[in-house]
């Protein structure tokens, strides 16, 4: 059986669809640090996406937890020609494809980026990687709101629709386990 605990990397401040832009995470929030790295299990291995926001985060989270070098299947969705653009000004643009994407989840891509499918295959491949490589740990992945909800939705299986349904919030906490029975949901969301 492996735990999983799945944490959002701290605040960007962004007020646009962030994806695959490298930017920082402001961290002073010390103390929700602090509680968020006293809920996490003490021999933990700790792994986070490769950009920034989420390494920062789990630097700072890390006390005396082992390291996995970071993961570049864990980034967020790749938002393609929407990065960094604000949703009323892509809506302005591209009306049809922008709502279909958000609710009906699934085929529909943003120009240059990635499909939900897309999303969970790549992010499902690497949790699965991590799971037989470590199995029987408490694994600590540090990632994004998209990566988070792609394994809840694989663990109550659900459609992509429904999962979107789920808040989640940064510096937050989802708990998974995978056993020889499947998956087990505990907190969604939980903030230490």
């Amino acid at each position: 059986m492996t735990r999983l605990h799945l944490v959002r990397h701290g605040p960007t401040h962004a007020k646009s669809m962030v994806g695959w832009s490298d930017l920082p995470a402001d961290l002073s929030d010390t103390a929700a640090l602090a509680r968020l790295s006293d809920h996490l299990p003490d021999r933990a291995r700790l792994i986070s996406s490769d950009l920034s926001r989420a390494a920062a985060t789990a630097d700072a989270i890390q006390a005396g937890r082992t390291r996995l070098p970071h993961d570049p299947a864990l980034r967020e969705i790749n938002f393609g020609a929407w990065e960094l653009r604000r949703f009323k000004d892509i809506e302005a643009e591209d009306p049809d494809r922008i709502r279909a994407y958000w609710t009906t989840p699934g085929d529909v891509r943003p120009p240059g980026g990635e499909s939900w499918h897309e999303v969970c295959a790549r992010v499902d491949a690497a949790v699965d990687a991590l799971i037989a490589a470590h199995t029987g740990d408490d694994l600590i992945i540090v990632a994004h709101f998209g990566v988070i909800l792609t394994q809840v939705q694989r663990a109550l299986r659900m459609d992509a629709d429904q999962a979107f349904g789920h808040k989640i919030d940064n510096l937050s906490v989802t708990e998974l386990t995978r056993g020889s029975n499947g998956w087990q949901v505990g907190r969604i969301n939980h903030n230490p």
